[in-house]
């Protein structure tokens, strides 16, 4: 059943959940019995209690009719919240590979973007300078082989959007190009190992595979495209003798969609993926939560008019929420210069998996999941010279939201500690996707043609509307009436990075 579509914004959502607060008193008292001893204060709360549900109305502890309408509205409302933003990431798998099977089906085809990926394509937070391809992998009861390319970053996420193997220059292969075989959810059947590079153990059927290839001295995609189509395959085992061709589709320029929908029509997206995966890899509390919200492995996802409008609120509530989140984190972990700086770090406390101290961060978890993609050890750990390291913001210098009709400038101190290249990407604040101009790849960097340093070696990017007078070949262009955050990449970054001793200026506003 779909759910009404639409999103109604419900004002004061967030005092749904807020403490009750206790006034009144019991409306008789009862005699003091040969047992009576003093309770402790703070154990019992009073039969009449005045909260911003409105009036709750007990008899000893057992509510009224009204007042059990009202408590189970919240009840449900806040499992359907937290359903929300702990599932979003289950969605945003969904979208992902919904979105690269319209174009590249699961199993024999590649999408690659041969001439790289431009804004015409909605991903989140991509870049312009990789190489991207992506495979959508959907197993069933039997082991399936990967065979990968050498000289690229890749990985695989699987259907709850964790980690399953990183392949290519950070991978057990070391860059050479591998050969995986990976073992389907339960799977307890003989695994051959010779001649794997490794054997890998999977709890979901579906999976994400993406790499990023090179492009050469000369910024050509072509090398990196041909090594792919040449070495990448993917068969199930019983046909390792003879595996099947692959067909490779070039997706650059093609309009097309990856990104989950963010009203409360996503609670259908992750049933999807509930009705289609075993339960075994997830956490038993988010689908604890799922269960509340009507999303039951085996069972319809069939809402009632009630539950329907609680959907509607709590998919509002998340959507601002996450929004809030990544854009306005209030944790100095989220920091990459706490306190000085509106430089944010993707993962914070350098943890691919939101587990800090044993803790699980769903407030880190949840902003992750609504801005980007791809979770890999790879991106958070400390690998100088090799892979990329991430610094984004949505404020400028002075905490503010950066604004498509404004000019801002920011200096990128001498000596980037970049091994091969640093970039500046734009993104819409809406879509997460590139931010779509008059210009096709919406970035700027070290291997641009061009870009002008200043004397001191350090330079300056422009953002804005319009390119200030002289400075076009260092000029990022804004949409006036939107907002705007950026991501700065360091490709193979180096020690100063992760010891702070360089960092980049902020985005500063000209007058």
């Amino acid at each position: 059943m779909k759910l009404i579509s639409g999103l109604r914004t419900t004002a004061g959502v967030a005092t749904l959940c807020a403490t009750i607060a206790a006034s009144g008193a019991v409306a008789q008292t009862p005699p003091q019995m040969e047992m009576t001893t003093d309770i402790p204060d703070g154990i019992t709360t009073s039969d009449n209690i005045e909260t911003q549900l409105g009036d709750l109305n007990f008899f000893d502890g057992v509510p009224d009719e009204e007042t059990t309408e009202k408590v189970y509205n919240l009840y449900d409302f806040s499992m359907a919240y937290q359903a929300y933003l702990s599932g979003l990431k289950i969605a945003s798998m969904d979208a992902m590979l919904r979105g690269i099977e319209a174009k590249a089906p699961a199993n024999t085809h590649v999408a690659q973007f041969a001439d790289l990926m431009d804004s015409t394509a909605l991903f989140l937070t991509p870049n312009t300078t990789s190489v991207y391809q992506t495979a959508s992998l959907r197993m069933t009861d039997e082991p399936w082989v990967i065979e990968t390319p050498p000289n690229v970053l890749g990985f695989l996420n699987n259907a709850w959007f964790r980690y399953v193997m990183d392949f290519g220059n950070l991978g057990p292969d070391e860059g050479q190009g591998g050969k995986f075989l990976i073992l389907p959810p339960g799977y307890d059947g003989d695994a051959p190992t010779d001649g794997y590079t490794d054997v890998v153990q999977t709890d979901t059927y579906a999976h994400w595979v993406l790499w990023r290839g090179y492009t050469d001295e000369n910024g050509s995609p072509d090398a990196a495209v041909q090594q792919t189509q040449e070495t990448f395959r993917m068969y199930p085992l019983s046909q390792a003798d003879n595996p099947p061709e692959m067909t490779f589709v070039n997706v650059s320029g093609e309009e097309f969609n990856t990104i989950h929908l963010m009203d409360e029509r996503m609670f259908e997206e992750i049933d999807n993926v509930i009705q289609a995966e075993p339960l075994m890899g997830e956490d038993p509390e988010l689908l604890g939560y799922l269960a509340a919200a009507g999303i039951v492995k085996g069972q319809d996802f069939e809402p009632d008019e009630r539950m329907q409008d609680i959907l509607r609120r709590a998919a509002s509530a998340g959507s601002v929420t996450v929004k809030t989140l990544i854009s306005k984190p209030r944790d100095d972990l989220a920091y990459w210069y706490p306190g000085e700086s509106y430089w944010q770090n993707a993962f914070p406390g350098n943890e691919f998996t939101f587990i800090l101290d044993g803790v699980t961060r769903h407030d880190f978890r949840a902003a992750f999941h609504f801005y980007a993609t791809g979770v890999t050890p790879a991106m958070a750990f400390k690998a100088v010279g090799k892979g990329s390291q991430y610094a984004f913001t949505y404020r400028d210098a002075d905490g503010n939201a950066l604004d498509g009709s404004k000019n801002y400038v920011l200096n990128v101190p001498a000596n980037p500690p970049a091994e091969d290249f640093w970039s500046f990407t734009l993104y819409d604040n809406q879509t997460r996707s590139m931010l779509q101009t008059d210009k096709q790849f919406p970035a700027l960097g070290s291997s641009d043609a061009g870009v002008v340093q200043n004397d001191d070696g350090s330079t300056d990017i422009y953002f804005g509307p319009e390119a200030p007078e002289g400075k076009e070949s260092n000029w990022l262009q804004t949409v006036p009436g939107k907002g705007w955050n950026t991501i700065l990449r360091l490709y193979g970054p180096l020690e100063p990075w992760f010891d702070q001793t360089w960092r980049p200026g902020e985005i500063t506003l000209i007058e």
